[in-house]
């Protein structure tokens, strides 16, 4: 549970520090449920400053810190031509970190070993609910 968008950006800030490269983070969540802010965090765990913003015009934002994030969002996909013209495909296995906004869209084309980051809301409007569901590391 984190209570604000500032500890969501932290908790992401702590999962950065491990990742090794090659890793798919998929979220699942609805709207504001802060996705957005985890990916800021994450983005900011990994050297590359404040810069992450929703892709949803883009479909595709890219990131350079320790890592490459590639963040994608999935809300317009809605067939598999959609996610093809995406790229996606292109970036599996390049050893950059993929973050996918909107996974449900495109939950038949994510890898076996996709660490899934389920976001619900809390008991108060700033509270978040994260499960992190396939992650090894410490967090």
């Amino acid at each position: 549970m984190t209570n604000s968008p500032e500890e969501t950006q932290a908790l992401a800030s702590r999962l950065a520090k491990q990742l090794q490269g090659g890793e798919v983070l998929a979220f699942t969540g609805g709207m504001g449920m802060g996705k957005t802010a985890f990916t800021r965090g994450l983005v900011i765990g990994l050297g590359a400053g404040d810069v992450a913003q929703s892709p949803t015009f883009a479909l595709i934002n890219e990131y350079t810190g320790r890592l490459t994030v590639e963040h994608f969002d999935m809300y317009r996909i809605e067939t598999w031509d959609d996610l093809y013209s995406t790229g996606f495909f292109d970036y599996l296995g390049t050893g950059r970190v993929l973050v996918i906004e909107w996974s449900e869209n495109i939950d038949g084309a994510l890898p076996e070993e996709t660490v899934y980051i389920h976001m619900s809301p809390g008991e108060t409007q700033a509270q978040r609910r994260i499960t992190i569901e396939g992650w090894k590391g410490e967090l």
